[in-house]
């Protein structure tokens, strides 16, 4: 759940970001209230048709690229790193409802303060079962991301090459082609008399004989010397 003050934020963010305009009422002629009724009807008639027209082949083009890199990222990156399944949904949902949201903004008339306001109130987003990993809140953002420069319709040259960066930046940092992808897994250690200094290194050879992971290196957290037993986070390679 959002905390009352998050909200409340947020709603100060939208009122200071509206732009303020004063109204002094003034006597009104009939024949040239009637000529301003037409005119307006005219003018709301035109551009109801220009909004129609704008949702054009590009919209589509635009989506469809948006959607084809939020598909490789997850497939090629994501999934094969962390095999979790849970996520999958709300990446593509972000994605598409920011697309949609950027792209109808454009027709609405609200100040850039606002626009900023209302975007920002998903960095406040939290979910309270389970906490987001610092990783998986990257992935969300980086597919918020790519649904707002997608709805922005750029030209397909430009806006191919932006996906495009963003798709091998993803993949190198974490792809498993320059950093190796690391694990890490809470257990309980019975044997409080290894977790000396000067066993260290029996103890991850024991970790490694138990566990059957390639562990590289351990940190030592909560000790219970009354169970004799250690909480110890290992890290390793698959």
């Amino acid at each position: 759940m959002i905390s009352a003050k998050q909200i409340t934020m947020f709603l100060l963010l939208l009122l200071l970001a509206l732009p303020v305009k004063v109204c002094i009422p003034q006597q009104a002629d009939p024949e040239s209230t009637f000529l301003e009724e037409a005119d307006t009807k005219g003018k709301k008639e035109k551009k109801r048709d220009q909004k129609i027209l704008e949702m054009n082949e590009m919209f589509f083009i635009s989506l469809g690229i948006n959607l084809l890199n939020v598909a490789l990222i997850i497939l090629l990156i994501y999934y094969p790193n962390y095999r979790k399944l849970d996520y999958i949904f709300t990446f593509i949902i972000f994605n598409l409802v920011i697309f949609l949201l950027t792209f109808v903004l454009k027709y609405v008339k609200l100040s850039v303060g606002a626009a900023f306001g209302l975007f920002a109130v998903f960095s406040m987003l939290r979910y309270r079962t389970q906490g987001l990993s610092i990783k998986d809140l990257t992935y969300l953002f980086i597919f918020i991301a790519l649904g707002v420069i997608s709805a922005i319709q750029l030209e397909y040259y430009e806006l191919g090459i932006i996906h495009g960066l963003v798709l091998v930046g993803t993949f190198v940092l974490d792809g498993n082609v320059i950093f190796k992808q690391e694990r890490i897994k809470s257990i309980q250690y019975e044997n409080i008399e290894m977790i000396k200094p000067d066993n260290h290194a029996t103890l991850i050879e024991d970790l490694k004989k138990r566990t059957g992971l390639n562990i590289h290196r351990i940190v030592i957290g909560k000790i219970n010397f009354l169970r004799d037993s250690a909480n110890i986070k290992i890290y390793y390679y698959d």
